[in-house]
């Protein structure tokens, strides 16, 4: 027979759900901890003590209530002081930012991004913002470690970049590369961007609250985010929601995968601006300049914008089929294309979905904008400070 957990494990669960809670959802009363976590108020005190001598919380009285009798103590996360480095490769540029504990920006750069420059290249740079950062820290910070978010096929056990077609990244250590720069006090964690995106919009987002939500992600090319009953699917080796690469016309257009017909060949940067007759034209206000002429009247903005939304509503029925989500979010430049195609991929989704798929599915843009994949990035920097709080420090 299995022994149960000891003490020590069940005093570790109970603070690390305590600080996630603290984490996802802010100053939060010993009282409603107490509800929440299902724990009476000595052990609530207990471990808020615990957490509060390490620094990773902070205790004081609420603002006026209004009602009789003593309050309950608030638990705050020390953001200012409890942080971890995010970072965003994107096709055009390079993000970097410092997020507190509770999901705070403290602070951000961005970098252009020349297109082929590899993980070797752009950790120099990542790590040069990162000092710029350093310089107003306190000096009594914790650093809880790093996260990566890259467009591309990420391996989970080491952070490889093993496809990321759009950057032209083949077997790309950028995990390595970065921890290298960064020294090894700070543990490294990659993932891919639409993945980390959905975590971070499903944590403290518009998907907070929905267990199974799809995000879909665009720059050159396109990606998904999966949670399913609340959890991230990534398949086995990290490479799930790969929906770009869904082949939805035989021997179609070529894609920068390697094949021919894929989704992304259909809806993303390139299939857009060659519609719009732009097809020397790329990034992202080049995309932003079709949606303006189509919006103003030109007729061949108009059926490039109106033909990609035909075929993103046309993918997304097929995904609202396999998956049943309640929210399919829209990222990065599907959002864009979203909306300014809204009708036209409702109307397609609605005719293409099966209908008991539909009944509850909502269709929405991230609350966490542009912040989204940098704050899904510290989310997997976190994950490790959140298992086994006093471990960290």
């Amino acid at each position: 027979m299995r022994p149960g957990p000891s003490q020590d494990d069940v005093r570790r669960q109970n603070l690390g759900a305590l600080l996630r809670h603290v984490h996802v959802h802010g100053a939060t009363t010993r009282a409603e901890l107490t509800t929440t976590l299902g724990l009476n108020r000595s052990t609530i005190g207990a471990l808020t003590a615990d957490l509060s001598a390490v620094g990773l919380v902070s205790e004081g009285a609420p603002k006026e209530t209004g009602r009789a009798g003593r309050p309950s103590l608030v638990v705050r996360p020390e953001s200012a002081r409890v942080y971890a480095y995010a970072y965003s490769v994107e096709v055009d540029r390079l993000r970097a930012a410092r997020i507190g504990l509770g999901g705070a920006v403290l602070d951000r750069r961005s970098l252009d991004r020349p297109r082929g420059l590899l993980a070797a290249e752009a950790a120099p740079l990542l790590a040069g913002a990162v000092k710029e950062m350093q310089q107003v820290v306190p000096t009594d910070a914790i650093c809880v470690g790093a996260g990566v978010a890259v467009c591309g096929m990420v391996r989970r056990d080491d952070g490889l970049v093993r496809l990321g077609p759009t950057t032209g990244w083949v077997d790309e250590p950028i995990g390595a590369a970065l921890g290298a720069e960064l020294g090894v006090n700070v543990p490294v964690t990659v993932g891919n961007v639409a993945d980390v995106a959905a975590f971070a919009e499903h944590a403290r987002g518009v998907a907070a609250g929905c267990d199974n939500v799809l995000y879909l992600y665009g720059d050159v090319g396109v990606g998904a985010g999966i949670i399913a009953g609340g959890r991230r699917l990534t398949g086995h080796g990290g490479y799930g929601g790969e929906v770009g690469h869904m082949k939805v016309v035989l021997d179609g257009k070529p894609c920068e995968c390697g094949a021919r017909g894929c989704w992304e060949t259909e809806i993303g940067e390139h299939a857009l601006l060659r519609a719009a007759g732009r097809s020397g034209a790329r990034g992202r206000d080049a995309l932003l300049a079709v949606f303006d002429a189509a919006d103003r009247g030109d007729a061949r903005a108009q059926t490039a914008v109106r033909q990609a939304g035909d075929w993103l509503g046309f993918g997304v029925a097929n995904l609202v089929n396999v998956f049943n989500p309640e929210m399919v979010i829209f990222g990065g430049t599907m959002r864009d294309l979203y909306l300014a195609a809204a009708a036209q991929i409702r109307s397609r989704l609605n005719s293409n979905a099966l209908g008991a798929c539909l009944e509850h599915v909502r269709l929405r843009t991230p609350k966490l904008g542009e912040d989204a994949p940098l704050i899904g990035a510290a989310e997997l920097a976190f994950e490790r400070l959140l298992a086994d709080p006093l471990d960290v420090g």
